[in-house]
Order: structure tokens, then sequence, then C-alpha cells
């Protein structure tokens, strides 16, 4: 191995390390060095990795703004390469940062895309959470039928649920069949 690739794995250890003592800023700095050390190497689908990961330090750190700077147009990589897993996640980390920027229909129409490759790459508990998203976003709309509904497909694509989903659930069966 050469100093470069050393240097920059350092990096990511650094950037992970930092992230996970709570470190959001230095965390992103981080991931912002490594991300142009892996374009400025033609590696495009590991630096749009390593973007995200920076989108997500950025959200944690309170600035959706960048967030959502840093991930634009990592989806459309993934897509290109095929990988609807990170697309998926890509969709979703842009869609977190519009939720906070309150751009909720942008928000919803990412976490819906977002959903779909989740559910086309089988990744139910992806998908249950950013269905639990969408819920959260519908109800803050005041659109509490979507709202429900949303939140009953996330449940019903859960493994295990706690008792309170468990309850939740039967809750949220019980007002679908009210309400038709």
């Amino acid at each position: 191995m050469t100093d470069q690739p050393v240097a920059q794995l350092k990096l990511r250890e650094e950037a992970l390390k930092a992230y996970e003592s709570g470190d959001f800023i230095r965390a992103a700095d981080l991931y912002l060095a490594v991300e142009k050390f892996l374009q400025d190497n033609g590696e495009i689908a590991q630096a749009a990795e390593i973007a995200n990961n920076r989108s997500v330090a950025l959200q944690r750190a309170g600035n959706p703004l960048a967030a959502l700077d840093a991930a634009t147009r990592t989806d459309e990589i993934f897509a290109q390469m095929g990988d609807l897993k990170r697309q998926a996640m890509a969709l979703g980390n842009q869609a977190a940062a519009l939720a906070d920027l309150k751009r909720t229909d942008e928000a919803l129409a990412r976490y819906h895309r977002s959903a779909e490759l989740f559910q086309q790459c089988g990744e139910k508990s992806l998908q249950s959470l950013v269905l639990k998203r969408i819920a959260t976003i519908r109800f803050g709309k005041k659109d509490i039928l979507g709202a429900l509904s949303s939140m009953l497909d996330a449940l019903n694509l859960q493994e295990r649920l706690s008792p309170q989903e468990r309850f939740l659930k039967w809750l949220l069966r019980l007002a679908s069949r009210l309400s038709r």
C-alpha cells in the first residue's frame, strides 16, 4: 500500500471515531477530505458513499442545507451503477435534509422513491423506516389518513413488533376499518 491510501484509510477511521463520539462537524470535515481524495483518484462510487456519510454527519450537526448539498446527485451515481440500496439510502438522506428545511413536498417525493427502491431490493426494515418518516411528515401536514396508512404499511413490513407497536397496529387496523 502506498502512503496515500493509508492516509485516506486513517482519515476514514478518524471520521468514524469523530462521528461515534458525537463530533459531527469534525466527522463531516474528515469525510470531505476523504471524498476529495477518492474523487481525485477516479473512485466516484466510493466518493458518493463518503458524501452520504458526510451528509448524515452534517444532518446530525444541525446543518440540513449542507447535508442536502453533500447528498445531492449521489443517488444518480448509484442509479448508474444499478445499486438500488445505496440509491435509496442517498434519496433518504436528501429527503431527511429537505424535511428539516421544511420542504415537505420534495421530502415526501424522495422518501416515496426511496421506499420503492428499498422494496425492489427486498430491504423491508429500511423500507419500513422510510414509511414511518413519510407518516410523520403526513401527520405534520394534517394528512391524518395518509399518515395512518403509511404507519400501518410500515408496521406490516416489520417482522418483530414491540408490544406498543402491536397495539398501534391493532389501533390502525381498527381506524382503517372504521374510516371505510
